[in-house]
């Protein structure tokens, strides 16, 4: 009640004021008919707000929701004098939301005047045209998911909503994202907090996200169990088996959930006893060593019946990523599919060092992983995805260039529900329904219109991708390569991607070619029965730098 009151208190002091107003006016002189009349208009207008359905934040915040709006719509001709530059990225910036939203409301999309960005700043990109335009019929890419060892792969979408787990987002949002999954014909990752009610509710593709805490196919004591997860996985909207290794968030970091806060919904959904603090550790206790994780792959296959199955991971020591790779050629056990997360993605609360410097960044783990794969002859066998701030075409271009086969967004389709960037998502206390548990805040997101959102911003924003493609005279995104993108350097020099990322040769690895760095130094050092090193990284190099070895940057082990 005392939230309500906090979050009314604009519509309670209208109708107090027209109250106190008209009773003036009654009593002496007919001059305060006029503010009367306005806080009844305003009272008007709050009670509008609390029964229209586009708008969360005026739900949640009738008369006051709509100032918002009100500055959104004058900010273009303004901005320069009184707002922050649409291109401050805190930690989206506002071009990125106004794209999203334009998006899924079918608004368009166009800028009148030219690019906003300065071309000619450090680390500006684009996508090199061609004179022979290519022509794209159907924008729904696709790329199948599956390896030699799946029998029921999956035809996915190159654009798929990122793990959120329910319990960081609202059952609304939830709901919202997986009907908006269902009507495009997209996947939902559940996230780490299990299958909840809220994720099948409208059939949408689900690709169940399994972290540490083995939520929703545990045994009640925090272990796995194989029972408990065959019947889940086998579920029909279940197409693809995701273990979490490690997140861009919160590399090589547990969590806790304290139990005020486990709800009878949340402890259904990831199969915890209600009331009781929830522990998600920083490792697995499934698994301890590289070949045993591949073992455990196989396993989560063959009792899901066949489905893709696979990791994601941020990546952290180079070492420990090449004893995964080794204990694939070791065991001749591959996963279906790898999702690259990186650093600067990530939904959830997390400390702010971890926030800051932990973990690799997209592009550089993306790399190293599609290099990796590619040097010891196992590239197109797994499929690759990425995950880390995506939100537009253009950031799916530079993913699917550096070797992902799709990418996955969070914010993009948190963006797409109405989400914005108020950064509250810790408190409970989400302004647009988005991220909390309060049944009254949530209440706000009308499942029927934020789902109709969800779907119109990846159709359309798989429509720019179509664009994007025509112009560079491709066909299909898998023909993106790092040539097709340039970057400007510090130095005011250009080079295209793949004079920053170079390739390496399909099986180079296994002949002992250590071209780059990072293999000539971390290779020898990482064995697949172990994820610690055979010897240390300064032995190795002996003295050289690390500035040229991507995902240099430290990080717990997997787990």
């Amino acid at each position: 009640m005392k939230r309500m009151l906090t979050r009314h208190t604009t519509l309670y002091l209208a109708i107090g004021l027209t109250v106190l107003f008209f009773l003036l006016a009654l009593t002496g002189s007919l001059w305060w008919l006029l503010p009367a009349l306005i806080c009844a208009g305003l009272s008007c207008l709050g009670f509008y707000d609390l029964t229209q359905i586009r708008h969360a934040i005026r739900r949640n915040y009738p008369i006051l929701g709509n100032l918002r709006f009100f500055f959104e719509s004058i900010r273009p001709e303004i901005r320069q004098y009184f707002f922050e530059d649409d291109t401050q990225q805190l930690p989206f910036s506002r071009v990125d939301r106004s794209l999203v939203y334009q998006r899924a409301k079918q608004e368009i999309d166009k800028r009148p005047f030219g690019t906003q960005g300065d071309v000619y700043k450090a680390g500006y990109e684009w996508i090199n045209h061609s004179f022979e335009p290519s022509v794209i019929a159907d924008s729904n890419f696709r790329t199948v998911i599956g390896g030699p060892d799946c029998t029921q792969p999956y035809n996915m979408s190159v654009l798929n909503i990122s793990a959120m787990s329910f319990g960081a987002l609202s059952a609304n949002a939830v709901l919202a994202l997986n009907k908006g999954a269902a009507m495009g014909g997209f996947a939902h990752d559940t996230g780490e907090g299990g299958i909840s009610r809220y994720h099948t509710a409208h059939g949408g593709d689900l690709i169940w996200n399994i972290g540490s805490g083995y939520f929703g196919c545990n045994d009640g004591h925090g272990n796995f169990s194989e029972e408990v997860f065959a019947k889940r996985a086998r579920q029909d909207c279940v197409k693809m088996i995701e273990l979490k290794l490690s997140q861009g968030a919160k590399p090589g970091h547990g969590g806790m959930l304290p139990g005020s806060k486990v709800t009878p919904e949340i402890a259904a959904a990831r199969g915890i006893p209600v009331g009781i603090d929830c522990n998600s550790p920083a490792h697995h206790s499934a698994f301890s060593t590289p070949i045993e994780l591949l073992q455990f792959i196989a396993r989560l296959r063959e009792l899901s019946g066949g489905k893709p199955t696979g990791f994601k991971l941020c990546i952290g020591h180079a070492w420990e990523w090449f004893a995964i790779a080794k204990a694939m050629l070791e065991t001749g056990i591959t996963p279906d599919f790898i999702v690259v997360d990186g650093a600067e993605g990530g939904t959830g609360a997390a400390p702010i060092e971890f926030v800051d410097h932990v973990g690799t960044p997209l592009r550089e783990g993306l790399r190293l992983v599609h290099n990796t794969l590619v040097g010891i002859g196992l590239r197109d066998k797994i499929k690759l995805g990425a995950s880390g701030k995506i939100i537009s075409a253009f950031d799916m271009v530079r993913a699917m260039a550096l070797g992902a086969d799709w990418c996955n967004s969070a914010r993009g389709f948190m963006f797409a529900i109405g989400c914005i960037q108020a950064q509250t998502c810790h408190t409970g206390r989400c302004p647009t329904g988005v991220a909390t548990q309060d049944p009254k805040r949530q209440k706000a997101l009308v499942v029927e219109n934020k789902s109709v959102r969800v779907a119109n911003y990846h159709r359309n924003t798989l429509k720019a991708l179509a664009e994007l493609l025509e112009a560079a005279g491709l066909p299909h995104p898998n023909q993106l390569r790092p040539h097709h993108i340039a970057q400007r350097l510090a130095n005011g020099e250009i080079r295209v991607l793949s004079a920053l990322f170079p390739d390496l040769e399909k099986g180079e690895l296994l002949e002992g070619k250590f071209r780059q760095t990072i293999f000539r130094t971390a290779w020898p050092m990482a064995q697949a029965h172990t994820f610690t090193p055979t010897y240390s990284l300064s032995a190795a190099l002996s003295g050289n730098t690390m500035t040229e070895i991507p995902g240099q940057q430290a990080s717990a082990q997997p787990g």
